[in-house]
């Protein structure tokens, strides 16, 4: 069969790509290699193809035998732009609050002035650091060792507007915690510590979600299924909620925020909160679009209420 590639940007025009002696058992993935052979400056990974000019993008899995094609047998193309591995994104949002945040616990005269590094730390600043950096150690190891992606990129331009965010948030808590003229949590003890048991109890659950999601997916592929609680007890939110990573991330800010009582991570909480409510409910309602058995009583990301 023929098949014409047309711009979406520029539907009514000509066609982009002519391709001949395509077969109907052809995928998604082969076309858009077929593609890349006539318009070289062009990579897979940066082409979305949809059947409508708005519509969803097509994945690489999709045959073309399943498709109820336009006249004249068209599928409408868009360049997504410059791509970067996710496993990279991950990488350096990570890697750059970790930095970020040590730079101001270590007090540079240029922060804080020439004494700074001198003066005593409170001992739970040395607390709020050392979940800090056990936070961004674990999600580095968890994008080199746990997670499954279920797409290899994402546009170059999302690189800099995530590190922005949590490099300057970094520096934002970090400024303040590690401030020479820190004050302490009003209750003292029992605020820092209860603090620290949820912060700790949280990012175990969330890891504990993590291994469940992987395990989920077999290796190289980018099958779905329904996430369900295993023999670990952290995965019995499960049966409450579509996305109990994100409640176990923001409970672990929260529990953060309490420990530090500083306003700044009480912000970045809920910037970050605030987010991944969003993220929840669009996985929540792809569950329930894609399983037809999903099941009801879950919420997106807090148990009985969303």
């Amino acid at each position: 069969m023929e098949l014409d590639i047309v711009k979406a940007s520029q539907a009514d025009s000509k066609t982009f790509v002519n391709l001949r002696d395509v077969d109907r058992s052809a995928t998604i993935g082969q076309i858009k290699q077929m593609i890349c052979k006539q318009k070289p400056a062009l990579y897979p990974e940066r082409i979305a193809l949809r059947t409508e000019v708005k519509g969803k993008s097509l994945s690489d899995s999709m045959q073309l035998s399943k498709l109820e094609l336009n006249k004249g047998k068209e599928l409408y193309f868009k360049d997504l732009g410059p791509q970067v591995g996710w496993s990279t994104v991950f990488l350096a949002e990570y890697a750059g609050p970790l930095f970020c945040y040590m730079i101001t616990y270590w007090r540079p005269a240029i922060f804080y002035g020439p004494d700074a590094a001198s003066k005593p730390y409170h001992y739970a600043v040395n607390i709020a650091a050392a979940c800090w950096v056990f936070h961004y150690v674990k999600r580095i190891l968890e994008t080199l060792f746990v997670h499954r992606f279920s797409h290899a990129t994402m546009p170059m331009a999302n690189l800099f507007k995530n590190c922005s965010y949590y490099w300057g948030f970094a520096f934002f808590v970090g400024y303040y915690v590690n401030h020479p003229l820190y004050t302490p949590a009003s209750f003292k003890d029992p605020q820092i510590y209860a603090g620290l048991l949820g912060f700790l109890f949280s990012e175990l659950g969330n890891f504990s979600i993590h291994v469940a999601l992987r395990n989920l997916r077999p290796p190289g592929t980018t099958e779905r299924k329904i996430p369900r609680p295993t023999s670990n007890p952290f995965t019995l939110l499960f049966n409450f909620v579509s996305c109990p990573n994100y409640t176990y991330e923001i409970a672990a800010w929260m529990s953060f925020s309490l420990m530090t009582q500083a306003l700044p991570a009480l912000l970045f909480t809920l910037a970050g909160g605030g987010q991944m409510v969003l993220w929840a409910l669009g996985k929540h309602r792809n569950y329930r679009k894609e399983f037809p058995n999903y099941p009801r009583g879950r919420k997106s990301i807090i148990p009985f209420v969303i």
